[in-house]
């Protein structure tokens, strides 16, 4: 029998709570329907990691945008979802599957939200928390414009996080490359000049050492630094690996500033979508707490104890670490002015600006150190190579 951590969505409101079973459906079956709709099943061990649930075949964006668009217009659900069923054709067998599902669902009189919950792999369990929480509102165009939105503003942070980081392992390649080329065919030809002569300087010694390596173990020496490179890959992509590089990123200052901004961000972004389509506040954040690195998430299970007992939103996150100077001052207006939702999508614009002035700063530092680092590498191999003769050259003088 393994834990398991179910999230319910009843009457509105989010409940977790963690059941014993063999597997993810008998969970599912032990809530049961009655108690209210199952969002979410997760292993205990990783109920705070959000996995990528495979490949959807098309932008889910682009199908929320179009939903809402003829939504507004006037069509009903159904109609506006068997418009967007003939649009796909047999273009796109994934889109087509994915409508087909919920259509059946709508015919057999089932809402929304529980249709796009039977396809897990295709709607998150936040749209279909935010999409359950606007039914039977009218205000389902609205919600899921929000949610589109939402996705736009972190695919956007990530593709700025991803860029910037981008052009520094470019220039680390090229700098490899430059260097292999070097090391492997220009030392050796070079080398060539000092093999006649008798009294060499150190680095002469050096340079004619390395150039009989290369041309007796090359084969050894290129397969080693190949094997060495796919080693390093395939570390990588370990999830030991990641979590060490993880670790790493949290110490150093600057970075774990950066990253903190990128979470708060997130997390403010999605409770505020959440309360903006109707989720009870409490609920909300329970619910987000499924977007925050396992760190963040204890934390945050910390301050939800105590917002259970009545305690104020902005001073509880403030005292777990889940604000900045600026954030709480905003969850103080929020919950004075009934507005939290509005001032947690506040927050979130707030540290997005911030996030990209660091971004912006971070790409002016550190390109030109790193060029510096990759150009110093390449121009001390040259100085290497004409050193022997400078030295020659001034013992001659």
């Amino acid at each position: 029998m393994n834990a398991y951590r179910v999230s319910v969505l009843s009457q509105g409101e989010l409940r977790v709570q963690t059941v014993r079973a063999s597997s993810e459906s008998a969970a599912r079956a032990q809530i049961g329907d009655a108690q209210g709709m199952v969002l979410d099943v997760k292993p205990l061990a990783e109920s705070r990691q959000l996995k990528a649930a495979g490949k959807r075949g098309f932008s889910l964006g682009l199908l929320l945008q179009e939903l809402s668009t003829l939504l507004e217009a006037g069509l009903a659900l159904i109609e506006a979802l068997e418009a967007l069923s003939e649009k796909a054709g047999q273009g796109n067998k994934a889109l087509q599957s994915a409508l087909a599902g919920l259509l059946r669902a709508l015919y057999q009189g089932q809402p929304l939200s529980k249709a796009m919950q039977a396809q897990p792999a295709v709607f998150p369990a936040l749209l279909v928390a935010t999409v359950a929480s606007a039914e039977g509102s009218g205000q389902l165009p609205a919600v899921l414009k929000r949610y589109q939105y939402y996705e736009l503003r972190i695919e956007s942070i990530r593709k700025k996080v991803v860029g910037a980081l981008v052009y520094p392992l470019v220039v680390i390649a090229v700098g490899f490359a430059i260097l292999l080329f070097m090391l492997f065919f220009v030392v050796p030809r070079f080398a060539v000049v000092f093999e006649s002569m008798r009294e060499l300087p150190a680095t002469a010694e050096a340079m004619l050492w390395w150039a009989r390596l290369v041309q007796s173990d090359g084969d050894l020496l290129g397969a080693g630094i190949g094997a060495v490179f796919v080693l390093v890959a395939l570390l990588l992509r370990t999830r030991q690996a990641k979590s060490a590089l993880m670790r790493l990123f949290w110490r150093l200052p600057k970075l774990r500033d950066v990253g903190n901004l990128f979470v708060l961000a997130r997390f403010y972004r999605t409770v505020g979508l959440l309360i903006e389509g109707g989720t009870p506040a409490l609920q909300a954040l329970e619910l987000s707490e499924r977007i925050l690195p396992p760190a963040y998430a204890r934390r945050l299970d910390l301050a939800l104890q105590e917002l259970r007992a009545g305690r104020s939103v902005a001073e509880t996150l403030a005292r777990h670490g889940l604000t900045t100077a600026v954030a709480e001052r905003l969850l103080r207006v929020g919950e004075q002015s009934g507005d939290l939702g509005g001032m947690c999508e506040r927050i979130a614009m707030f540290h997005d600006g911030t996030l990209d002035h660091a971004i912006e700063v971070f790409g002016k530092v550190f390109e030109p150190l790193l060029m510096l680092v990759v150009g110093g590498l390449v121009g001390a191999i040259v100085i290497l190579l004409y050193m022997p003769i400078f030295e020659m050259a001034g013992s001659l003088g």
